[in-house]
């Protein structure tokens, strides 16, 4: 069926959207492809199942998704079924109307909706926030490359007048320099995220260079098109566009901003933003999109711009996140991205590669000099070799993001087809190789691998003890005080630094950070649950008589990704342990309630990781409560410490000995001891040593010691079952490394790895008690 009407020699461009399906034409079954709901839906279906099939072979070796996003497009694109040209023709002979529009308008609705997306959910702070060292790489690696606009005349005389006139060819060779020489923020945060490195040190020196860079590109693209519009248009009309886009930006931060800060305060905390002012805040974005197609500028800079102005978080930033961002990301930038390389045509490469091949050569130097400039300048401040190399890697990938630009230009005839289908190309392969060289030479795990003895064992006797403590929810407080009190003294020889981290999951925000609670955040003083853990935090200091001091921050992390803000913070504050909640919560009468995976699987990644040892505490409520009572009775806290063996017993054992120090607080130490233990091996005897001055009178008065003899599993269980009724708090070592042998019978039983063997037994949901259960773990140090 033909859909297209004729009068006369005319042809009428238009068209009808749905058919009757393949019944309507048996003969010739393809004739609902005239119809353009079903042409875009063929169309569809093929760019999703090329880049299923691609992906299914590239993940076995590591590459991206986006490669495969990539691949598909060349499948698609003229080198095999060419499904733009043989869709051109089917709906009408207006260009404008012709069986790719559809296709081409959910493409470019893609690149806006994810430009928008990326830039609400990217900190403003980000660029300022890792000192002077990403500043000067941002603005290096944006003007050296420009160096190369020296060489922009040579050859010239080797043109080909009928490839492209000698002005085209030099705006062309401009272009090129000023699109490599730009770092865009959304390129570096997808490959940190790719690689998992977003929250390290190396990752945040990359953002903020990133985000410097990116601002100078901005301004270069603003002054570019300007320029063009002056040369190619007319004087007045570029005045005109620029005037107007500094009307814009007054009515974005004089008028549009005022109304975001408006929208946010009349959203109650903990509630979400209404409908109405999503879809405005949206509708906003795409009208600057038109507005700035209207006056000759980028489309992306509005909704770029506009982004940039909507605070990053909850509510508005999470709830616009929450609403488009997995539709935005699954459908329609798969889409736009195989759109984009469906329009390379590769052969062109071949065919006119003397025509191109100083295009070629350019892109070339320009990556070059970034190297050279960002691998110079890490050096020069002393970052490491294998870690200055990574950086300027991830400061020169190209990847989808560049396809906006390249396309705006391809489209405006300032580039050739075939330096687009090599700029697709090689984004192609930036993508896919600068990963997987990154991770090879950089492993975040590295950093955290520490040479020196970081744990309470190896501490001098009267040393002060830094411990780093991890809260998730507001019952987190209450334990984590009722913990940290067991080392308060009165005598300020023994000192007590904490550090309280709020770990928050980051919702609406791409960037992670750590903010300090000394400096005034507007979003923590908002937080009431931060704000009266800080206070709680504040009168604990204060009744400790000054023998501990507490200091706080706030993490605002991807849940995946936040042990490495744990690890990172360890480092720098030189903490002997960490200290996290285990997840598991119980009810006021210590029966179990419910299992933080979250949690749990961070605890895990930190005992993988940490550099330093880890405590994961188990609070079933009593031990906590009871922390607060006050009573005239010296000992008003039990903690037992159950004793068998290896280097996390001897840990857990070097911690309680601070706790003699508290005269409410009576310890006692239960040595299990297996009537097969052999004298002669080396952890025995290194257990004896750390025992040894418990058996003196001298430490009778606050510690008391008992040993128990037991011959097999059974007999550990019901001594770890009736240990629980006589004790508030168990302290015990995650391994046993001698014996672990002895307790082999119970490892198939265990419920939460992540605690040991004898934590699991103290901590398990059937267990009639009300005990909680310290479980440490000394440092695991580099051999």
């Amino acid at each position: 069926m033909n859909t297209t009407t004729y009068i006369g020699h005319c042809r009428i461009s238009f068209f009808n959207i749905s058919s009757q399906g393949f019944l309507e034409n048996l003969k010739s079954p393809d004739v609902v492809f005239g119809y353009s709901l079903p042409l875009l839906e063929i169309q569809i279906i093929l760019i999703f199942f090329c880049i299923v099939m691609s992906h299914m072979f590239l993940r076995c070796i590591g590459v991206s998704q986006i490669v495969s996003y990539m691949i598909a497009g060349l499948i698609l694109g003229p080198q095999l079924f060419d499904i733009l040209e043989k869709s051109s023709g089917k709906l009408s002979a207006d260009p404008a109307l012709d069986g790719t529009a559809a296709l081409r308008c959910i493409s470019v609705f893609g690149r806006l909706m994810f430009t928008f997306l990326m830039t609400v959910r990217t900190s403003r702070r980000v660029a300022f926030h890792s000192g002077k060292l990403p500043v000067v790489i941002g603005i290096v690696s944006f003007f050296a490359p420009l160096f190369s606009l020296s060489f922009l005349n040579l050859f010239t005389d080797n043109i080909d007048p009928h490839y492209m006139s000698l002005d085209k060819a030099l705006a062309e060779r401009t272009v090129i320099v000023i699109t490599q020489s730009q770092i865009l923020l959304p390129s570096t945060t997808y490959i940190l995220l790719e690689l998992k490195i977003i929250n390290s040190e190396l990752g945040r020196l990359a953002l903020s260079a990133s985000a410097i860079n990116d601002m100078l590109g901005i301004f270069a693209m603003i002054v570019a098109t300007t320029q063009a519009t002056y040369i190619h248009v007319s004087h007045a009309t570029a005045y005109r566009d620029l005037v107007a886009v500094i009307i814009f930006f007054l009515i974005v931060f004089f008028v549009f901003k005022p109304m975001v800060q408006w929208i946010i305060d009349r959203t109650p905390e903990d509630k979400p933003v209404e409908d109405i002012y999503i879809h405005a805040v949206i509708l906003t974005a795409f009208a600057s999109a038109a507005y700035f197609v209207f006056f000759n500028m980028k489309y992306v800079l509005g909704p770029l711009i506009i982004g940039i102005i909507i605070p990053e978080g909850p509510p508005l930033g999470s709830a616009l996140e929450a609403k488009f961002e997995r539709l935005t990301m699954n459908v329609f930038l798969p889409i736009s991205i195989t759109f984009s390389a469906m329009r390379c045509d590769g052969l062109r490469i071949l065919s006119q590669f003397t025509d191109i091949y100083f295009n070629i050569f350019l892109t070339l130097l320009i990556l070059v000099i970034k190297l050279v400039a960002c691998l110079t300048l890490c050096l020069y401040y002393k970052l490491p070799r294998s870690e200055s190399l990574a950086v300027s890697l991830i400061l020169s990938y190209k990847s989808f993001v560049e396809f906006v630009l390249y396309e705006a230009v391809l489209e405006e005839k300032f580039i050739s087809q075939a330096t687009y289908a090599f700029l697709i190309l090689y984004s192609l392969l930036s993508a896919g190789i600068v990963p997987m060289v990154v991770r090879s030479m950089y492993d975040p795990k590295r950093k955290y691998v520490n040479y020196q003895k970081r744990d309470i064992l190896h501490l001098e006797p009267n040393s002060g003890l830094r411990i780093l403590t991890c809260l998730h929810k507001p019952e987190n407080v209450s334990e984590t005080i009722a913990f940290l009190q067991l080392f308060s003294s009165p005598i300020h020889d023994f000192p007590i630094a904490v550090t309280v981290l709020h770990l928050v999951k980051l919702v609406g925000q791409i960037n992670p950070i750590i903010v300090s609670h000394d400096k005034k955040l507007k979003r923590l003083h908002k937080n009431s649950y931060i704000h009266t853990a800080n206070l709680a935090f504040r009168q604990f200091m204060q009744e400790s008589l000054e023998s501990v001091t507490v200091t706080t921050f706030t993490a605002f992390s991807h849940e995946n990704l936040m042990h490495e803000d744990i690890c990172t913070l360890a480092l720098d504050r030189t903490t002997s342990m960490i200290v996290v909640p285990s997840g598991r919560k119980w009810t006021v009468d210590g029966m179990f309630e419910s299992d933080d995976l979250a949690a749990r699987q961070l605890n895990q990644s930190l005992l993988d990781r940490a550099p330093c040892s880890i405590g994961i505490l188990v609070d079933r409520g009593q031990f906590s409560r009871k922390s607060y009572v006050t009573s005239k009775n010296r000992y008003n806290i039990d903690v037992g410490v159950l004793f068998i063996g290896g280097k996390d017993d001897r840990e857990a054992l070097s911690l309680v000995k601070r706790m003699k120090y508290n005269p409410r607080v009576r310890v006692t130490v239960i040595r299990l001891i297996f009537d097969h233990e052999i004298e002669s091996e080396w952890d025995y005897i290194l257990d004896n040593e750390g025992l040894k001055d418990l058996k003196s009178t001298e430490y009778n008065e606050d510690i008391l010691y008992t040993e128990r003899i037991v011959t097999s599993v059974v007999e550990v269980v019901k001594a770890v079952q009736l240990l629980a009724e006589e004790y508030d708090l168990m302290v015990v070592g995650r391994d046993h490394d001698m014996t672990s042998q002895d307790l082999s019978g119970l490892t198939e039983w265990v419920e939460l790895p992540e605690l040991g063997v004898i934590g699991d037994l103290l901590a398990a949901r059937d267990l009639n008690s009300k005990v909680s259960v310290l479980v440490v773990q000394q440092q695991q140090q580099q051999t």
